[in-house]
């Protein structure tokens, strides 16, 4: 019914609703598409600390930056692409946004191909790079080796599904990340206890509900919703590649600088963890099993910003400056309101949540509540960033975007781990947590404050005429 209104009337759908319709309509799909992602590495983390135990769980930890990277390339391609192809469709510049969306989902699966090649040929020494002691590399080797034959269908299912919704259908894409979950969480116990399989079963589980979820997106894209994709569509042209990439960039750069942090980081716990109390293979499990569970809470903050994009994107690109202000005033609002709630679970239960995967030694648990409390002290202030950034993409200005999206990883982040170690030993990467989170939060501040001064004069101007 409603694309009929909008055949009819000549008004796309997020020029005219309510904007809190839009964004949950937008916002919830997107959502549980970002828990989907976080789900597939929890569920495996939950039964294979059940099976193995800590070297398992140390094993996910060690391979964590793969998946990262695996992320960044889905956003750099879904959000560019579906960032390009709502700002064209606002400017009402249609046959550019069907291009800039068969290129997009073109890169998504030959990127995807290009990384599982280069992982296959260099495995061993891309563990050891990222931190594995010789205790954890087998382990890490059989659980990679599997899951990197699903690194193409992983970036086309998670980029496109950015695609589907920037087209109007976000419940299809939902469906589609939800449906690859359901089939990795069914088939996870069956393949590591049924069958017997251990990290194997694991990362087979991972790759088939990845490659349906790809099949769901294929299919939708034979038969999109505003557009009609063909095969010149497909063609990769220099232009629209690059104009994807400067949208998705900001977004890209976020996931490559956690990916950069999560190696330094597995480093520094194990060089630290070995000359401390706790050894170090406890360190490299518990942070491993605790970033995967605060990427939960994240992960529902960064599906509020996902939901913002494509109707922050049209609505400035139609000049529907009121607009835009009151989709990032109601996001951000929205995910400060998460991040608190998070903050309030992470400094109560610090010790349940860690026992939900599986036993460990005293030294085990004191480290992880003393980590989740100290490192994720900050968490409070988390949601403003990642809103903020993805905002900035949004609107077409990606330098902004991409800045922002590296203070808290590199600016911030990167440096505290490396240098407050040599002072405080193991402790100081606990603490380098949240002055980072603080840091970031006050830069996002400074520069969304002066955005939005910049839009209320553009919004006069318009009025104006």
């Amino acid at each position: 019914m409603e694309q009929k209104r909008e055949e009819q009337t000549g008004e796309n759908r997020l020029g005219t609703l309510p904007v809190g319709q839009l964004i949950r309509q937008f916002a919830v799909p997107s959502i549980v598409a970002m828990l989907v992602g976080a789900l597939y590495n929890i569920v495996d983390q939950f039964f294979i600390g059940q099976s193995i135990g800590e070297l398992g769980n140390a094993a996910t930890n060690v391979a964590f930056p793969l998946s990262t990277s695996c992320v960044a390339l889905a956003l750099l391609f879904g959000i560019g692409g579906a960032s390009s192809f709502n700002l064209a469709l606002g400017r009402k510049q249609k046959e550019q946004a069907v291009y800039y969306m068969g290129n997009a989902a073109v890169l998504l699966f030959t990127l995807g191909m290009a990384l599982c090649i280069v992982t296959q040929i260099f495995l061993v020494p891309m563990l050891r790079f990222f931190g594995s002691p010789d205790s954890v590399l087998g382990y890490a080797v059989t659980y990679t080796r599997i899951t990197s034959l699903g690194f193409p269908f992983l970036i086309y299912s998670n980029g496109g599904a950015h695609l589907v919704r920037a087209d109007g259908t976000p419940r299809y894409s939902m469906v589609c990340n939800l449906t690859g979950a359901m089939l990795n969480t069914v088939l996870d116990p069956l393949f590591i206890f049924g069958f017997r399989m251990g990290m194997a079963g694991a990362a087979l589980a991972t790759i088939i509900g990845q490659i349906v979820a790809a099949g769901m997106i294929f299919r939708y894209m034979l038969h999109c919703r505003t557009v009609t994709l063909e095969r010149r569509h497909l063609v990769i042209k220099a232009e629209y590649a690059l104009h994807i990439m400067s949208l998705g960039m900001s977004s890209f750069f976020n996931q490559i600088a956690m990916m950069i942090v999560q190696i330094v980081l597995n480093n520094s716990l194990k060089y630290y963890g070995a000359r401390s109390v706790y050894g170090e293979s406890v360190p490299l499990a518990c942070a491993g099993i605790i970033s995967k569970v605060a990427m939960l809470y994240f992960s529902v903050v960064i599906g509020l910003a996902q939901g913002l994009q494509p109707i922050a994107g049209y609505n400035y690109g139609a000049k529907k400056y009121d607009r835009v202000k009151q989709v990032y005033g109601l996001t951000v609002r929205c995910a400060l309101l998460i991040s608190t709630l998070a903050f309030v679970l992470f400094q109560l239960f610090p010790r349940q949540i860690i026992s939900i995967f599986g036993d460990g030694s005293e030294e085990y648990f004191l480290f992880s509540v003393r980590y989740i409390r100290i490192f994720l002290f900050a968490t409070f202030l988390n949601g403003i960033q990642p809103v903020t950034s993805t905002f900035f993409t949004a609107i077409g200005k990606p330098v902004k975007g991409i800045f922002l999206s590296m203070t808290r990883q590199i600016l911030f982040l990167l440096p505290l781990i490396v240098v407050f170690p040599l002072f405080l030993g193991i402790d100081g990467i606990m603490y380098a947590g949240p002055i980072a989170d603080l840091a970031a939060g006050a830069a996002a501040i400074g520069m969304i404050a002066a955005e939005m001064r910049q839009i209320t004069e553009l919004e006069r101007v318009e009025n104006a005429f």
